[in-house]
């Protein structure tokens, strides 16, 4: 391997925003997620919808049908 043109690669904690916290390798060293494991509905069997911007109502307004 060439020296000097490979990314540092540090130690790195991934926290998704339900509290979750993952700790890791890579070249950051702190990730941010909106979804994981422990909150995905695949996992939980629970439900949940992460729909802040409104795309669904403004995707229904488009194709809505006269």
């Amino acid at each position: 391997m060439k020296q000097d043109i490979h990314p540092e690669y540090v130690a790195c904690a991934i926290t998704c925003s339900c509290g979750a916290v993952y700790h890791t390798r890579s070249t950051r060293p702190q990730i941010h997620i909106e979804i994981c494991a422990k909150c995905h509905p695949f996992f939980t069997g629970q439900q949940r919808f992460v729909d802040t911007a409104g795309r669904v109502e403004k995707f229904r307004r488009k194709y809505k049908k006269p």
